[in-house]
């Protein structure tokens, strides 16, 4: 019998409508059946590609006993942290704040009202060395229920208050500290220059990217050092890029065989990733590297953008038009499962099916190359991709790499050719499960980066995709003129919209306008940012990632920093300001100002968390430069090369109001210059590096 998950939509809370326990979704009914029955809410959260959620699930919440003593002792809740981010913020902080670090999956309780008062992460379904068993930890818990309600109740209600009291400024306020954020100056340029200097200081010179392992592909850094190159031309801007995204595209975490990033190396030096593809990392990296191609030209860039957006049609586009959110880090490998790197026959826990195994698609042996192709061409795939017999990753198994391109012609042959046979017999394994909800803010990175893509590599296919993922958002995410976060097999969810969901789906769509000329994006993206300015304002002039009539909860989160995504403030702050450049509304330009206030300490301390915030401060204060092109087919494509940071560029629409003559248009900073006509002018104009 099936639990209370199986009308979800979201594919992670699907895989645990089987489990034994008594699974409910994030909802009211669950908190009054709790307060009804007098015990506890065991909330679990986590998302679909998660490896240990996995490890978990298959330890404790598939075990009947397990699930027999949670369904007695709790109410559960399991939720899906990309589909609610809310619910993930608010208890993510109780969980670093109780335990000093946070991680998924998430393991916190909390009283019939919603109040935590323990929580944790990944709990093991046996003793280790500082860490006690799931089921010691919910004996205790229940047993402290039982014995010391009150107490924890009181406990509970104190987190609360101090949680809320966090987000409102309160607690600053009384300890005499001034609100950084109350009196800021705004952006300048000495702010973005310090923080250069700061990311250069941070910057790993011999393995690129910033900081030591685990390491994460700095995908908005690198955004906003490729326009601080662009407004300043700092060669250490782009040297950090060119340095990190060749190691990257080099390295394990970089998919050799089929293209497309997994989310992060356990390592510094890019080798060993862990294994989940997600579609935000994939959507912003596409981005990045057609960004540094325009700027250097780069053959490896430009291989790059191809074989990413390959990947994200082949491998994430939905039937419905969307893109999935993510390919899971784990396959179910044929005779052997091997959880946390102990081999133990399949099966061998009666009752359950093998564990999953991390990498089973990906990892090879040089055995494994000659079985494939032969003698011959293993050794030289074995070489050339970094197949050793002691292995790289678990098992003496490597994941491939490419340290050099091969550069004699019947080098290149062979090796395109070893290429093909090894993507083909890797199509033959286990494959990772797939995450197939639509998530709105994700496909609005998409839509972005492949109409872009499209326009520059002349690729229609890329921006027909991203104007089919946008029809998908307008005709089934958007319900009543609100944003709904996510969608499955075309059937729209219940969960809102969040800030970042209005401000990269915005800043999607304002791409797609430019890319197609169609005046119906440019619409729909100013109607999202007037919804973002009526329901999500806050005071001090920037926003809450939640609306003001969105389900109430500990606090209303408002997170300024990035973390796999640009944060929601710095997405909206991007929005506003094209949607300015491409209007000339001054109230969308002040608006894009004010938040991006908001960012000047986090910017002056470390801008690795405020990347995208200094990108778009970036693009502010080069203007940004509105091109309109006037009947010059021949010129468009030179202008949408320009490296000019955030410029506009438009076929159609308010910037060409009067403008009849042929030629391309040029404006900054409210001052018009006269029609440029021919390639070198917009060249010069806009800073294009790549022939034309």
């Amino acid at each position: 019998m099936r639990n209370k998950l199986a009308e979800q939509t979201s594919p992670y809370l699907l895989q645990h409508a089987d489990n034994p326990v008594d699974w409910w979704p994030w909802c009211p009914e669950a908190f009054a059946e709790a307060k009804e029955r007098g015990v506890p809410v065991l909330l679990s959260v986590g998302y679909a590609a998660c490896h240990w959620c996995h490890v978990m699930a298959h330890e404790s919440f598939e075990d009947a006993d397990t699930a027999a003593y949670m369904n007695d002792n709790f109410v559960n809740i399991k939720v899906d942290r990309e589909e609610r981010p809310d619910v993930d913020a608010v208890y993510m902080d109780v969980t670093v704040a109780l335990t000093g670090h946070g991680g998924w999956p998430m393991t916190v309780f909390l009283t019939p009202t919603a109040e935590p008062f323990f929580a944790g992460t990944y709990f093991p379904p046996k003793p280790r060395p500082g860490m006690g068993s799931f089921r010691q930890v919910m004996a205790a818990v229940a047993d402290a229920w039982r014995v010391r309600r009150a107490e924890l109740e009181e406990s509970g209600a104190d987190i609360a208050r101090r949680i809320a009291e966090a987000a409102d400024g309160t607690i600053i306020a009384a300890a005499g500290i001034p609100d950084a954020f109350a009196e800021s100056p705004g952006v300048t340029a000495h702010l973005l220059d310090s923080a250069v200097a700061g990311l250069s200081a941070r910057f790993d010179a011999r393995h690129g990217g910033f900081g030591g392992a685990p390491k994460f592909p700095p995908a908005m850094v690198a955004e906003m050092l490729l326009r601080h190159h662009a407004r300043t031309g700092d060669p250490r801007s782009l040297e950090m890029v060119s340095v990190t995204c060749e190691r990257m595209a080099r390295g394990g975490i970089y998919d050799q065989l089929a293209g497309g990033f997994a989310r992060y190396s356990v390592d510094a030096t890019w080798t060993v990733p862990h294994f989940e593809k997600m579609l935000y990392d994939n959507a912003q990296l596409l981005r990045v590297y057609l960004h540094l191609w325009r700027a250097t030209e780069s053959p490896l860039a430009r291989r790059v953008v191809t074989e990413t957006a390959t990947f994200l049609l082949a491998d994430l586009l939905t039937d419905q038009g969307g893109f999935a959110s993510a390919l899971d880090a784990d396959a179910v490998p044929a005779g052997e499962a091997v959880p946390a790197g102990e081999a133990v026959p399949a099966g061998a826990t009666a009752g359950h099916p093998p564990l999953a195994q991390e990498g089973a698609s990906y990892a090879w042996t040089p055995a494994g190359l000659r079985a494939v192709l032969g003698e011959a061409d293993a050794a030289f795939a074995a070489e050339i991709l970094g197949v050793t017999e002691d292995g790289t990753f678990e098992h003496g198994t490597s994941v491939l790499r490419l340290p050099v391109d091969p550069v004699e012609p019947a080098d290149q042959e062979r090796f395109a050719r070893i290429r093909t046979a090894l993507a083909a017999a890797r199509a033959t394994r286990p494959q990772p499960a797939r995450d197939d909800k639509v998530v709105a803010a994700w496909n609005g990175l998409a839509i972005a980066a492949l109409a872009e893509a499209g326009a520059l590599f002349a690729e229609p296919r890329w921006v027909r995709a991203a104007c089919r993922a946008a029809e998908l958002l307008r005709d089934v995410h958007l319900v009543d003129g609100r944003l709904r976060r996510t969608s499955r097999d075309g059937r729209v969810g219940s969960n809102v919209g969040v800030l970042e969901d209005y401000g990269d789906v915005a800043e999607g769509l304002l791409t797609l306008h430019q890319v197609t000329g169609d005046p119906q994006w440019l619409d729909l993206a100013g109607r999202l940012l007037e919804v973002v300015r009526t329901h999500f304002t806050a005071p001090d002039g920037g926003f809450f990632d939640t609306a003001d009539d969105a389900e109430v909860l500990l606090r209303r989160p408002r997170d300024d920093s990035d973390s796999a995504t640009p944060s929601g403030q710095a997405a909206v702050a991007g929005a506003l300001l094209t949607h300015a450049a491409l209007t000339g509304s001054a109230q969308h330009r002040e608006a894009a100002e004010r938040t991006l206030a908001r960012f000047v300490p986090l910017l002056s301390r470390d801008a690795r968390f405020a990347g995208w915030a200094g990108a778009v401060a970036e693009a502010m204060l080069a203007g940004p430069a509105e091109v309109a092109v006037v009947d010059s087919p021949a010129l468009e494509r030179v202008a949408r090369l320009g490296t000019d940071p955030g410029a506009v560029v438009v076929t159609s629409g308010p910037l060409l109001t009067g403008r009849t003559a042929p030629g391309v248009y040029v404006c900054r900073d409210f001052v018009c210059g006269l029609p440029v006509h021919t390639v070198d002018e917009v060249r010069r104009e806009l800073g294009v590096k790549v022939a034309t």
